[in-house]
């Protein structure tokens, strides 16, 4: 039988992966500081600890912050372009605030918070997407109120001026995805540059262990071919047309998930802004689909 400190932990297990995984960007990571975190748990006392919420989101932050420190170095060698582990996600209806939540989980925007420090992108995680006090996040981080906000207020204009554009009109951004795919899957070049912005970017990852693009792809027409070349050159990366696809919300994006043997091979996901596609996020490394094979979503 459990008891009340494990059921306490289990009780705040989401919470803890989803600051986990958006402070590191991958499942595996976000598990293994969960694990930190169950240890200090454990071994600490307990009788003065009133509020276990804001206790364990002070225990998984630190841990998040010390694997992220550790992982920024292994980064800097990835091969390629580096993404996040991609999640399916589903709504959670306790969530009203499903927009902002969803956006901070898209891949576009994990990406923005890698530029951010990891005390700022600590902050900017508790505050802007979890609603915890500037007192709060100070206690976790063992810093003052003060400190606590002025790294706020850094994170804030730093993402502010690389935040992704995205399409809060769900009906919108389904209309824009279905021009997308069509033209996509029909390999009419013409009709999918139409969908593009002309500020467009695609990026692959593959880490050295699968087929991608070792740079950014940028512009209307250079992503249309590489597209274009996907779907109907086996020689162009990967030959896509022996695999089965299906939709499927990547991270709270539309998205295409490629999958063999029930396996998932390839996980596309996108972003739509005024009525067009500006960004493209393609992973095909195999270690950051196992977790999208196994079934696991993320609540949004």
């Amino acid at each position: 039988m459990p008891g009340a400190e494990d059921e306490t932990f289990e009780a705040h297990r989401d919470l803890m992966f989803a600051v986990a995984y958006r402070m590191l960007g991958t499942v595996a990571d976000a598990e293994d500081a969960i694990q930190d975190a169950w240890l200090r748990w454990s071994a600490a006392p307990r009788e003065d600890v009133t509020h276990p919420r804001a206790y364990l989101t002070k225990i998984i932050t630190n841990t998040s912050l010390n694997r992220l420190r550790a992982v920024r170095a292994r980064r800097e060698a990835y091969i390629g372009p580096w993404l996040p582990e991609p999640l399916l996600t589903r709504e959670n209806p306790d969530i009203s605030e499903r927009i902002e939540v969803a956006e901070s989980v898209s891949l576009a925007m994990l990406v923005v918070l890698e530029t951010l420090t990891p005390e700022e992108r600590a902050v900017f995680v508790l505050r802007e997407v979890f609603g915890f006090g500037y007192a709060e996040i100070g206690a976790a981080l063992g810093r003052s109120e003060i400190s606590a906000r002025q790294l706020a207020h850094r994170a804030r204009e730093h993402v502010q001026a690389r935040r992704p554009r995205f399409e809060v009109d769900r009906s919108q951004q389904q209309e824009v995805t279905e021009r997308f795919l069509d033209a996509a899957v029909g390999g009419d070049i013409e009709r999918l540059i139409e969908v593009l912005a002309p500020d467009v970017t695609l990026t692959s990852d593959g880490g050295g262990k699968a087929r991608a693009a070792r740079r950014q792809v940028a512009g209307p027409v250079k992503v249309a071919r590489l597209l274009r070349g996907l779907a109907t050159n086996p020689k162009a990366g990967m030959d896509i047309s022996e695999l089965e696809p299906g939709r499927a919300e990547i991270n709270g994006r539309p998205g295409l998930l490629f999958t063999r043997g029930g396996l998932a091979i390839v996980a596309m996901a996108w972003e739509v802004s005024g009525g067009l596609v500006t960004a493209i996020q393609i992973i095909t490394n195999p270690d950051k689909l196992a977790a999208i094979s196994s079934g696991r979503t993320l609540l949004i």
